[in-house]
């Protein structure tokens, strides 16, 4: 890359937001336009980015119009119609979408991607952080800000092996050459893009053609999928109960998971996940599948992987106390609310569990109201918002009314995000999560404030 000056387009995402660190890290001139401010923006611009908020191209700095200096990486959430994106367009920028970047900066690397309609976070980051604790160590681009490290990005001077989270939306994931390959699920998903769930799975099936002929693909048993991997990959199930990699002997109770792991080769025993959900059984062998395939040994797996704090948004804890618990996660997609749900309910069997839900996409509301009112349906108490519309524009007969209207849960109501602090100072509530991937985690700060005055008194 001789670019002097990186220009991008939604620099905001949590996707762009690792690349604009990485170039920082370079020390090339970092710019670019975000719809709105957040903690990410504020971050980068304490870093060194130049960022505004208005699509206007007299608000890009003088340095970015050097074409010959200046790359300028784009997301696909961003409108065609876009007036920025349309000005390096018509003047002749190199223009490149950000998982076209993604795979030119990892190619020479080992690249360890994770893929999946859900899951990917949570096993990418454990296992960059399984690696970055070892005698191995890693870089990593992620899809959420892990907590060990308050970033999205790892960087490493010795180490060959990068992890990057691969993103089906768009295709992206097809940009790159994996050496090892994590496949969590493939759920349909983004039929918006799609338009069938054959062509959904047959995108994974075109990923698994891209490993590296002396690799490794990590699958989750029974995902129907058929891998079109080169036949010297080497494929490998995994699972919480099945698979070449799974887990036995669990134990749960005291707030703490261990279980014992099993791989093809030996029985590795008492792995405690830092995180300590059902989900993260699962989720913890993949990650040691992975690293065990990377070289990390089992005395290391065993001793890191109980310090894991966890990605933002991802089963993250606002409270935890005997009095109220509040926890806010990503999950927008029917399987994972059944799943983090269900966790929720093993880890407190005895409390009420009440379920804020903020839609995603007109699209993917129509396409599984029916699946997201049944994976609702397993809280006691459900509070529905709006539709966060993200990319889209509304469609006629859209609305969270079409979930609400078949969620069976014991409570039900609808509410406006503006209406949801108060709400919740009114309401009773034991068990609290946040669900969603449009701006309800903006509300996060005041929710805990409002339950801490509520419930703890104000204590901190």
């Amino acid at each position: 890359m001789n670019y002097e000056s990186i220009y991008f387009i939604g620099i905001g995402g949590i996707g762009m937001s690792n690349l604009a660190r990485y170039f920082l890290s370079k020390g090339k001139r970092v710019g670019g336009y975000d719809r709105t401010e957040s903690a990410l923006t504020r971050s980068l611009q304490e870093e060194g980015a130049s960022i505004h908020y208005q699509d206007d191209t007299h608000s890009i700095p003088a340095a970015f119009f050097d074409k010959e200096k200046t790359l300028v990486v784009y997301t696909p959430a961003v409108p065609a119609s876009h007036s920025e994106f349309l000005y390096f367009r018509e003047h002749g920028y190199v223009v490149m979408k950000r998982a076209q970047l993604l795979g030119e900066i990892t190619s020479t690397s080992d690249a360890v991607c994770v893929a999946g309609t859900h899951g990917k976070t949570t096993v990418s980051s454990m296992i960059a952080h399984l690696l970055r604790q070892s005698h191995l160590d890693c870089n990593a681009f992620l899809g959420g800000i892990l907590k060990n490290y308050d970033s999205n990005l790892l960087l490493s001077d010795k180490s060959k092996i990068t992890v990057v989270e691969a993103d089906e939306y768009d295709r992206s994931f097809h940009w790159l050459k994996p050496w090892i390959a994590v496949i969590t699920s493939a759920d349909p998903d983004h039929l918006d893009i799609y338009g069938t769930e054959e062509a959904y799975r047959e995108s994974f099936e075109k990923f698994t053609s891209l490993i590296r002929p002396d690799g490794h693909l990590i699958m989750k048993k029974g995902i129907p999928l058929t891998p079109r991997s080169n036949q010297t990959v080497k494929v490998w199930s995994y699972g919480e109960s099945e698979g070449d990699f799974h887990a036995e002997n669990i134990r749960i109770g005291n707030g703490e998971i261990v279980f014992d792991l099993v791989t093809p080769s030996e029985i590795i025993r008492d792995i405690s996940p830092g995180v300590p959900v059902k989900i993260n059984i699962e989720n913890g062998v993949a990650a040691a599948a992975a690293t065990l395939l990377c070289g990390v040994t089992p005395d290391e797996i065993r001793g890191v992987m109980h310090t894991f704090r966890g990605a933002g948004r991802r089963f993250d804890f606002h409270i935890k106390t005997d009095q109220i618990v509040f926890i806010d996660d990503y999950a927008h997609h029917p399987r994972e609310l059944s799943a983090a749900i269900g966790s929720i309910k093993a880890l407190y069997p005895d409390r009420k569990v009440t379920a804020v839900f903020q839609p995603h996409l007109y699209s993917r509301t129509r396409d599984f109201a029916e699946e997201f009112a049944k994976s609702l349906s397993l809280s006691d108490d459900v509070i529905l918002l709006d539709i966060y519309p993200a990319r889209e524009e509304p469609i006629e007969g859209v609305s969270s009314q079409i979930i609400f209207d078949k969620i069976r849960a014991a409570e039900k109501m609808l509410c406006t995000k503006q209406e949801l602090p108060d709400l919740l100072r009114k309401k009773e509530v034991e068990v609290l999560v946040t669900f969603g991937a449009g701006d309800i985690d903006r509300l996060v700060p005041e929710i805990e404030r409002v339950l801490r005055e509520k419930y703890l008194s104000g204590s901190k």
